[in-house]
C-alpha cells in the first residue's frame, strides 16, 4: 500500500440525479429539488386514482351482486 493516500472529499449524493456534492440538503440544485417534487406529485396523482378505481369498482360490485 502506498504512502500517500488520496482522500476523497467529505460530500453527499443528490436524491433526485445521484450527483456527489458538497453543502447543505437533499438536492445538488433547485432544478432537481423541483424535479422530485414533480415527481413525487405525479406519482401521488396516480395513487389516488387507482384508490379511486378501487372504491368505485367495489361499489359496483356490491350494487350487482344486489
Amino acid at each position: 500500500m502506498s504512502e500517500i493516500q488520496e482522500r476523497i472529499p467529505q460530500h453527499r449524493h443528490c436524491v433526485n440525479c445521484g450527483k456527489a456534492f458538497t453543502g447543505p440538503g437533499q438536492y445538488c440544485s433547485d432544478q432537481c429539488k423541483e424535479a422530485a417534487g414533480r415527481e413525487v406529485k405525479g406519482k401521488l396523482k396516480k395513487l389516488a386514482g387507482i384508490w379511486l378505481a378501487i372504491v368505485v369498482a367495489t361499489i359496483v360490485l356490491v350494487l350487482l351482486v344486489r
